[in-house]
């Protein structure tokens, strides 16, 4: 019964980990500035939250065995990667485009603050049920 009343909060939990990784991510670009040869850091989450979904999902008896079809939400792996494609203008060979990383920081703390008060929201609910059941 529970797990009918969370259902979609997995994804809403793993997202803010995903934003929390991202805003350490950025903020090391933005430390780094300046630093001679420092690649950007990257962070990837939804594209593989969009890979994961998917109609058919096996059941696994044991852990051996080979998952088939869709993922759990918090299977799904969050991947911090250096951006070595960027074409850097700089000398130093640094790729950090200090407006571009505040840009995302930006996006980044709006993402942030709408999942949680999104979760803050269903437990509020789940709260007001629990309350009125009396």
């Amino acid at each position: 019964m529970l797990s009918r009343i969370l259902t979609g909060t997995d994804v809403l939990e793993k997202s803010l980990d995903a934003a929390l990784l991202r805003n350490e991510a950025i903020s090391q670009n933005i430390a780094n500035v300046d630093t001679p040869g420092y690649k950007r850091k990257t962070v990837a989450f939804e594209e593989y939250l969009e890979n994961a979904k998917g109609s058919i999902k096996g059941i696994r008896a044991r852990p051996e065995h080979i998952p088939v079809g869709a993922r759990e939400v918090m299977d799904i792996d969050i991947k911090v990667s250096e951006d070595k494609s960027s074409f850097s203008m700089r000398l130093d060979e640094n790729n950090v485009d200090i407006e571009n990383e505040m840009a995302q920081m930006a996006k980044n703390t709006i993402r942030y603050n709408v999942l949680a008060q999104k979760i803050g929201s269903d437990f509020s609910k789940i709260k007001s049920v629990i309350k009125e059941g009396r």
